[in-house]
């Protein structure tokens, strides 16, 4: 009889939860940028893994750039599932875009939504190109979720004027109960679960959304200050190896830092293919002016001058050197960050260059003391200096070749001047394999 009465429950429970309605919450309040839109096709992948029944974005946001916008809205219109939209404030011009995409809108008691004209990043509005691209993707959403196209456009023109909703001159800004008689928003909501109560949906289970820990600390790394600080440890980790050839662990730093710089915006769009090229090319150029070309020219500047514009257009969201719709402010930070790391990358070079070398940890991972020959150390062809002495040039020296001293034979160079076979030389240096000679 118990085992009876345990598969019965059991077999409730098993119903109860395939009847379940499964919900995932996510949000967006923020500015509209590559870093949400990574986050909302993050958020729709984790939604298609747990199955989620309903996406419901809370949104609060101001708007952002037009492009980002325009990929969130396709990623909403591919999703097969309801996705609604519980605006809990503001859905302002590129946010409007979005909300409309959904398939309900519900809003919180003085919430709005509207006012879509493209603006520049100085605030200023946007050339009629981009105002007509914004009221043709306005138009076709709404249209593609059953609202009035009309109306979608005069959230962008305010040339546009409707009986009894607006005249020209105005963009169309709808409060919760204009977007309610208008069609824009299905209920005044208080919470999201007055949304599900609404929809007769009382077995669910709500699951919001949030990022991995791994997500989180490309965030992290997203924050201009960091990024100045990993440009700092790239420029001192690359100073530091050349000082000191062979150590390893400031070439490491380096590299480690570099790809914390690099990956974080890669990840969420703002680094194209081209600029990180660019900012290896132009750090190629520097080692060529380095290591190959003599003294400082065109492959120095130039490596530098790539180097810096790379690294700050890697971190502000251009289109091919179109900075129209990049806010003041970022490119400001952005600037910062690269000029700011780099001096700081100067100042330390020459303020702790010189500790660092002094330090405990340097003289225990890189040889500092000084070999002389009276201790056994020498690289020249004979434990004794050989300096001063004279002998013969035993084959042509053209400039190199073979000279006798006291019946040994010795590996030889001249200052470029030609000996022949017979002649008197004496040793001008012997720190190196060969000697190097005179005649006499």
């Amino acid at each position: 009889m118990k085992q009876i009465l345990f598969g019965l429950i059991l077999l409730a429970t098993v119903v109860a939860q395939a009847q379940q309605t499964k919900v995932m919450v996510m949000e967006i309040k923020s500015e509209i940028d590559p870093r949400t839109n990574r986050y909302v096709e993050l958020a729709l992948n984790n939604a298609r893994k747990i199955e989620a029944d309903i996406v419901i974005i809370e949104m609060d946001t101001y708007g952002g750039v037009l492009t980002d916008a325009k990929e969130i809205v396709d990623k909403i219109m591919q999703y097969k599932k309801p996705v609604w939209v519980f605006i809990n404030s503001d859905a302002a011009s590129a946010g409007a875009l979005i909300s409309i995409a959904c398939d309900s809108i519900y809003m919180s008691p003085g919430a709005s939504i509207g006012a879509a004209t493209v603006v520049t990043g100085t605030g200023e509005k946007a050339p009629d190109k981009y105002q007509s691209y914004m009221r043709s993707i306005m138009r076709s959403t709404a249209e593609e979720k059953g609202r009035n196209p009309r109306i979608a456009e005069g959230m962008v023109d305010e040339s546009i004027a409707i009986d009894s909703i607006t005249v020209e001159g105005q963009i169309i800004t709808f409060s919760t109960s204009e977007a309610i008689k208008n069609g824009f928003c299905e209920a005044k909501v208080e919470s999201i679960e007055e949304i599900l109560k609404r929809n007769k949906i009382k077995n669910y289970d709500l699951v919001k959304f949030e990022l991995q820990a791994s997500d989180r600390v490309i965030a992290f790394f997203l924050n201009p200050f960091i990024s100045g600080i990993l440009i700092l440890i790239i420029i001192g980790g690359i100073y530091f190896e050349l000082q000191t050839p062979g150590v390893g662990f400031p070439i490491f730093a380096a590299g480690v830092a570099l790809i914390l710089y690099l990956v974080p915006y890669y990840l969420n769009g703002l680094a194209e293919n081209w600029e990180i090229i660019a900012l290896f090319a132009g750090l190629a150029l520097i080692g060529v002016e380095i290591f190959v070309l003599p003294g400082f020219g065109i492959a120095g500047i130039a490596g530098i001058s790539l180097t810096v514009i790379s690294l700050i257009l890697i971190m502000i969201n251009n289109d091919a050197f179109d900075f129209k719709f990049v806010p003041a402010n970022d490119l400001l930070y952005a600037v910062a960050a690269t000029f700011g790391g780099m001096l700081g990358g100067i100042i330390l070079l020459f303020a702790g260059g010189a500790r660092f070398s002094n330090s405990k940890f340097f003289k225990r991972i890189a040889l500092t003391d000084t070999q002389e020959r009276e201790q056994g150390f020498t690289v020249s062809a004979s434990a004794i200096s050989l300096k001063g002495r004279q002998g013969t040039a035993h084959t042509v020296l053209r400039p190199g070749g073979k000279v006798m001293i006291d019946g040994q034979l010795y590996d030889a160079f001249t200052r470029g001047e030609f000996l022949e076979k017979g002649d008197t030389i004496e040793v001008l240096d012997d720190e190196t394999t060969s000697l190097r000679v005179k005649k006499v």
